[in-house]
């Protein structure tokens, strides 16, 4: 196909029938020839587009169920052949085989199918076969031909019938080939994945570039591949960075953990940490409770909960500037009142849906590991001293040990009623974290009398009881294993305070 060729003949081979009737009418009204077998031809005849049954191409019929259908020379040949090779045309001429121009594709739903829980023979049935060829073939040759690998690629062929008059440049014709073999790369990718299991090699295939201003530091280049339009609806506000996503990241896991708890959970997230976090009988009272948690460090922070946003916690979230704001649902008051700052990022969010591995670069390969899903509530956990914990404070327990797991290590959190009172992040020892975090509860006129404090990991030695019981805290959670335990619960029971072993660590870097 030269510049100026414009497409004459069409393959079309497709699943998901959703959008292609003004394809078909818009190659009918260009004098396009169009082969198509099984459902597909079925689909364009009942539109009334005249269509050439493949098995009329080929003299063969579909058999084995379907498994073989376009797989045959006269079909692969009129995609592969070289129009300005000689020895390809005369080839085409003797053995009878139209070039193809055009090839249409969309695969059997695989992902779709595995995600639904269907039986290992249902699964393998929706392993493409002949389309994967086609998508593969017709790239291949992409100065030829023009390939459209599924039907998110509707729209770009849409627009080259009908501004191109079926005309498409050698770039359009580049780009959609450089499409079709994401497309049958990711395709490959999942189906290895499931065949292999846990010995699956490393795929990454998450969609093309989402490119972002900048990476952590303006030096830096950064881009995005997934796609945020599943998981929210931008009601407000400038494009989201790479700190961005980085806290939303966050931000999501730590209030579907605090969603689990009785009451209205809010939390305020900066760098990746929670600087404030409450659970509250309402909205606004879990908002106060969360900013005054830290209202110094909540300054350009990102903010989450779990509840539609009302009118009032608007209002009073209004006051201070924060990054983003993400809640389920917004009322219309709200929104008017959240959207005065026309940068200010407004994200509805639609799902919880999350990628079940941490997939990171490291020297020079990756770290892959489970996403940290594991959460002991307070009625789990296991006294390790003569004081036991009342019943009533199981919940603050709870939130205590997910706050801990959702913060940078070393890490100390301290609770107390529902409330997110100080924490020490990021620290490279623990007694560090802890004074950090008395420091900080102290600097914003918490009583630390009767708080909870909760660490991501064993305690060494005995000293962080010790300025723990100095400080008022009378109940320690923390996941034991270390070969000195004993020390730490002998101070304890010493000291009059309570200690909780949940048998999980949440190391956290």
């Amino acid at each position: 196909m030269n510049k100026g060729d414009r497409i004459r003949s069409a393959l079309i081979s497709v699943y998901h029938k959703e959008g292609l009737t003004p394809i078909v009418e818009k190659l009918h009204e260009l004098g396009v020839t169009i082969y198509s077998t099984g459902g597909t031809q079925a689909f364009i005849e009942k539109a009334g587009i005249p269509v050439v049954p493949v098995e009329e191409l080929t003299s063969y019929p579909s058999i084995l169920g379907g498994r073989v259908k376009t797989l045959h020379p006269k079909v692969f040949g009129g995609i592969l052949g070289r129009r300005e090779l000689e020895g390809d045309v005369a080839q085409l001429e003797e053995f009878e085989i139209p070039p193809i121009d055009l090839v249409i594709v969309d695969l059997y739903p695989f992902e779709a199918t595995v995600a639904a829980g269907a039986d290992h023979a249902s699964i393998i049935e929706q392993i493409d076969i002949g389309g994967i060829a086609l998508i593969r073939a017709a790239s291949k040759n992409y100065k030829d031909v023009v390939i459209v690998p599924s039907r998110e690629h509707y729209p770009a062929l849409q627009e080259l019938l009908d501004k191109g008059q079926g005309r498409a440049t050698l770039d359009q014709r580049r780009s959609l080939a450089s499409a079709g073999f994401a497309v049958s790369s990711h395709y490959d990718s999942a189906i290895h994945t499931w065949l292999a299991g846990d010995n699956a090699q490393l795929r990454l295939s998450a969609g093309p570039p989402n490119v972002l201003r900048y990476g952590e530091n303006p030096h830096q280049k950064a881009a995005f591949h997934g796609d945020l339009e599943a998981l929210f609806t931008q009601l407000n506000g400038k494009e989201l960075s790479y700190n961005n996503l980085l806290d939303l990241d966050a931000a999501m896991g730590l209030i579907d953990d605090m969603a689990t708890l009785p009451g209205v959970p809010f939390a305020v997230i900066k760098h990746n940490n929670a600087c404030g976090a409450a659970i509250r009988p309402t909205l606004l009272e879990a908002w106060t409770a969360a900013l005054a948690g830290d209202p110094v460090s909540a300054f350009g922070g990102i903010l989450v909960t779990s509840a539609t946003i009302d009118a009032a916690t608007a209002e009073a979230i209004d006051a201070i500037f924060f990054e983003i704001i993400v809640a389920p649902g917004f009322s219309e008051e709200a929104l008017a009142t959240l959207r005065r700052k026309k940068n200010r990022i407004i994200l509805q969010r639609k799902t919880s849906e999350r990628l079940p591995r941490n997939v990171r670069s490291v020297l020079n390969g990756v770290l892959v590991q489970d996403q940290d899903t594991k959460l002991v509530r307070g009625k789990e956990m296991q006294p390790a001293t003569k004081l036991v914990p009342a019943i009533e404070r199981f919940n603050d327990l709870t939130l205590a040990n997910i706050l801990v797991k959702h913060t940078k290590s070393n890490a100390i959190v301290l609770v107390k009623d529902g409330q997110l009172l100080a924490s020490g992040t990021g620290q490279t020892s623990r007694v560090d974290a802890l004074q950090q975090a008395i420091e900080k509860a102290r600097k914003f006129d918490f009583d630390l009398k009767g708080a909870i404090m909760a660490s991501d990991a064993f305690f060494p030695f005995p000293d962080c009881v010790e300025l723990a019981a100095e400080a008022g805290i009378d109940l320690v959670v923390q996941p034991g294993g270390s070969v000195r335990d004993q020390e730490s619960i002998d101070a304890c029971n010493k000291l009059g305070i309570a200690m909780v072993i949940t048998g999980h660590r949440h190391f956290k870097h």
